[in-house]
């Protein structure tokens, strides 16, 4: 039997707290906002062309994943001792059974049709359709796994547009499923960005996998250029953010792709791109299960 323990811990204590207890033996530490979910919720991100004001929440919740010897309390007073803190206060202890999770993670994700003839295929998995668009991609650490609306929208906006001889830019790549998807329907160039490296190391590799000819870079390392397409699937206050990036980017008569939007944020983003091109109006697209996606030409 495991146990998983929550600490509470200030915004300073919160990264050495994790590494000391991973060091004494934690299995995993995860760290949340300790206000999620509340007025004092705080939104930390990041995307390419913009810089984090801040890096850590003021109160964090320590997810501590332990062995069933593992001796919370004398590790947590050990560690105040050690790095100079108060004893951090355990709020919570919950059992978590021995199971076998690779197969109770691989039993979540079967083969998902996104629009006729395009597929997403866990490598555990035989395609249904040998001939289809195929892409074989896993849950990683980075987002994009095509279950999540916002990723199927933006899937469903690729395959029912003709890319054919057409740069695209996924712009926030994640895993590379849209760049992946992208040169799979027979766009010429694709290029992604994101500031994860982590996402950067899982785009490559999804596209190495799928045998797609795709290339990604963190923002500092992002070519100049200007592409036929630019996806962007990633949250409405940094797609607010980076409307002049993004607009910047596409070429005239080229369309602009963005998600990551609930139905009510709709009218005031494209309101904010309106701002910036009022020749070239986004609309929504489509919608699915509360979330948007916004579309249009740039003149």
């Amino acid at each position: 039997m495991l146990h998983e323990f929550s600490l509470l811990a200030t915004k300073q204590m919160a990264e050495p707290l994790s590494d000391f207890l991973m060091e004494h033996g934690a299995y995993s530490v995860s760290i949340e906002d300790a206000d999620a979910d509340t007025d004092q919720e705080k939104p930390i991100f990041g995307e390419p062309g913009t810089e984090l004001d801040d890096f850590a929440w003021d109160r964090s919740l320590l997810k501590v994943l332990c062995p069933d010897d593992f001796n919370i309390k004398a590790v947590v007073e050990l560690s105040a001792q050690e790095l100079g803190i108060e004893t951090p206060t355990i709020e919570n202890v919950v059992e978590v059974p021995n199971n076998d999770w690779v197969r109770i993670t691989q039993a979540q994700f079967t083969p998902t049709r996104i629009a006729g003839d395009l597929w997403i295929v866990p490598s555990w998995h035989e395609p249904p359709n040998p001939d289809a668009v195929n892409i074989r991609l896993d849950p990683g650490v980075a987002f994009g796994t095509g279950t999540h609306p916002t990723t199927r929208l933006c899937l469903e906006w690729l395959h029912d547009h003709s890319l054919s001889g057409k740069s695209v830019l996924d712009y926030g790549c994640g895993s590379g499923i849209l760049a992946v998807a992208a040169k799979k329907l027979a766009a010429s160039e694709v290029l992604g960005t994101d500031i994860d490296p982590q996402a950067i190391e899982a785009a490559n590799y999804n596209a190495e996998v799928n045998q797609a000819d795709a290339h990604f870079y963190l923002p500092e390392q992002m070519p100049e250029g200007k592409f036929d397409v630019v996806v962007a699937n990633i949250l409405s206050n940094p797609l607010r953010i980076l409307a002049p990036a993004l607009l910047g980017r596409v070429k005239s008569g080229g369309h602009l792709v963005l998600s990551g939007i609930l139905e009510r944020q709709a009218d005031e983003l494209i309101e904010v791109y309106r701002s910036y091109r009022p020749d070239s109006p986004l609309s929504v697209w489509k919608s699915m299960d509360g979330w948007i996606c916004l579309a249009g030409q740039i003149a």
